[in-house]
């Protein structure tokens, strides 16, 4: 698999970022959209059919994003990795919301992975990109509100945070309108290994054939 066509580094050891450039046809597709619904639905069946909410945290995925995040200076029981919040409401019977296709897409591909993932706008953000923990005093406007990044693992250019595996910033949000985004995967290195990330996406992409895949690129750290 090729590197990301921008330059990204890793100074935070134990992750390997898959990138994945999607495209939603140019007439867009609803939210509501009836192979928007059978994918959430069939995510959220099949993580209810791998998964029991009590054992979450002896899932060997879950567990190795747990350490990543206490590597970077986070609680993960006190700043759940969003792939985990999003399980445990799937697991518990709630739905996976209607949000953007897009948005839509990378929640399934969360829960199916149990690794956080996030989707930012096209053009949201400038290369070069670092991976590294958040500085004393850091913070941004994310999609919950204000909230505080030192300590927790994120994704930064030269403008400063724009995502972290807990919640993405308002800079890279998708609109209504967005028609193509990156979604990125934060994979724990030796336990999720890129190709079988995307494995995974493209058997999703299979089941929302609307929705195109241009490039995908991972980038490894130590």
């Amino acid at each position: 698999m090729d590197a990301p066509p921008f330059p990204v580094s890793l100074a935070l050891a134990g992750w390997t970022l898959l990138w994945a450039r999607l495209e939603l046809p140019a007439d867009g597709l609803p939210a509501g959209s009836d192979e928007l619904a059978d994918l959430r639905r069939w995510a959220a069946a099949r993580a209810r059919a791998r998964r029991e909410p009590a054992r979450l945290p002896e899932d060997a995925t879950v567990a190795a994003v747990r350490a990543r995040f206490r590597a970077a200076g986070c609680d993960p029981t006190r700043y759940r990795p969003s792939s985990e919040a999003l399980l445990r409401r799937v697991l518990k019977g709630e739905e996976l919301p209607a949000i953007q296709p897009l948005v839509d897409l990378n929640n399934c591909l969360s829960i199916e992975l149990a690794v956080p993932c996030s989707a930012a706008a096209e053009g949201s953000f400038e290369p070069p990109v670092t991976l590294r923990a958040g500085r004393p005093g850091e913070a941004f406007e994310s999609l919950r509100g204000p909230f505080h990044l030192e300590g927790k693992p994120l994704l930064a250019d030269a403008a400063g945070p724009f995502s972290t595996p807990i919640t993405d910033g308002q800079r890279v949000k998708i609109e209504a309108g967005t028609r193509r985004a990156w979604l990125i995967a934060y994979l724990p290195a030796a336990v999720l290994a890129p190709a079988a990330a995307l494995a995974v996406l493209e058997e999703l992409l299979r089941e929302l054939p609307l929705v195109r895949l241009d490039l995908a690129a991972a980038t490894s750290g130590g």
